[in-house]
């Protein structure tokens, strides 16, 4: 089921729920940050919890972002 949340157990049985739509509302500033945390979290959702618990995302989106201009 679906819950919007990605949830961790650690080694000691310790859980950790991470509320996916709260931090897309506190980090991502536009749909495309959205649309890399969401490829995260149903690709890789050890390196989203890694990134959210650990990392920076603003550095994160740095390094994945690749701006392409429209042609016409």
């Amino acid at each position: 089921m679906d819950t919007g949340c990605v949830e961790l157990r650690l080694g000691d049985g310790t859980m950790i729920s991470i509320n996916c739509t709260a931090v897309e509302n506190d980090v991502a500033d536009n749909r495309f940050e959205r649309s890399e945390l969401d490829w995260l979290i149903y690709n890789d959702p050890t390196a989203y919890a890694d990134l959210i618990l650990n990392g920076e995302p603003e550095k994160y989106f740095k390094a994945v972002k690749v701006y392409k201009p429209f042609e016409s």
